[in-house]
């Protein structure tokens, strides 16, 4: 990060994902969208919750990826999967109404199973979005159409069903995080995924080979191993104590988590002259693996996946 706290290096292992989803196929579409106010601020919001900024001892993630990037991905996802320009843009804007540090404002919530407690800006948010509505207008799409991305079942699907949103997420963690696939792997689970309608009659993601749908559900389960570490627990909740002293002390309000960028909100964090405030930063940044207390615990969402093969459920061929 240079001095402004813009990540400057290349994003290599992104810009291959990119190119295997075939991001030029849509970009003519797609282009002027990627450049709207509201969705640009998420080039400053983290995919991995502020972590970025967090201890190297914890977390040692590839590259930098944003939410504006998973936006994207979820966006070229969709449209491999529909060929639809309204559902391309619900996944486009669907991660619009995040925070900074994302699913830590969930934990300062308490909202630790469902994580969806910052989604109530996101109407607000795009609607406010000039630049976006003159857009829609001119592709004479309804703006109400792409607010509510849980209407499209391809974009999002309740667990454990699969969707574009869920899979760019093993896609992602996998990739940077657990580090336990590569662009090859995800080229060949992407080649053998197609959509059906499943059991309810929606349109799901599905995978024809077995082996592939078992290589994903590994992946999501090492991804929620991750997820339900005590080392990420406590420095979630670690950030979500110092994002709540904040606001209860009057330096920022609540509502400016989904205006603010996490570069921003760092700066505020360093310029207040609070010992204890500066001990837990001190830690967030700095903390040592065999510092964090084992038996840390949190109920926290539970990631479950049973994805199609076919026609059937992975875990029902299985059993």
């Amino acid at each position: 990060f240079n001095k402004k706290g813009v990540y400057k290096m290349e994003k290599k292992i992104y810009r291959a994902y990119l190119k295997l989803l075939n991001y030029e196929n849509c970009s003519n579409f797609l282009q002027k969208y990627l450049n709207v106010p509201s969705l640009t601020r998420l080039k400053n919001i983290g995919y991995f919750c502020g972590m970025d900024f967090a201890s190297k001892d914890i977390y040692n993630f590839q590259e930098y990826i944003t939410r504006f990037d998973h936006s994207h991905t979820v966006a070229l996802l969709t449209w491999h999967y529909t060929k639809d320009k309204v559902q391309t843009l619900a996944g486009l804007f669907h991660d619009v109404g995040t925070p900074v540090f994302s699913h830590v404002i969930d934990y300062m919530n308490k909202d630790y199973i469902n994580q969806e407690s910052t989604e109530e800006f996101t109407e607000e948010i795009i609607k406010k979005d000039k630049t976006l509505l003159k857009y829609l207008t001119e592709d004479d799409i309804d703006v109400e159409s792409i607010i509510n991305f849980k209407n499209y079942s391809v974009v999002d699907n309740k667990r454990p069903k699969l969707c574009a949103d869920r899979l760019d997420g093993i896609f992602l963690t996998s990739l940077y995080w657990t580090k336990t696939l590569n662009i090859s792997e995800i080229e060949e689970i992407l080649k053998d995924s197609f959509i059906t309608t499943n059991e309810e009659g929606m349109e799901e993601i599905a995978f024809a080979n077995i082996d592939i749908a078992k290589k994903v559900l590994e992946n999501n389960i090492k991804m929620d191993e991750y997820c339900h570490s005590k080392e990420d627990n406590y420095m979630m909740e670690l950030l979500a104590k110092i994002t709540s002293y904040l606001i209860t002390n009057n330096h920022i309000t609540y509502k400016e988590l989904f205006i603010k960028t996490e570069n921003e909100m760092f700066k505020i964090i360093e310029s207040i002259d609070d010992e204890l405030l500066q001990e837990d930063y001190k830690k967030f940044k700095y903390i040592k693996k065999n510092e964090i207390d084992t038996s840390y615990n949190l109920d926290i969402k539970i990631r479950d996946l049973n994805p199609l093969v076919k026609n059937k459920r992975l875990k029902n061929i299985i059993e």
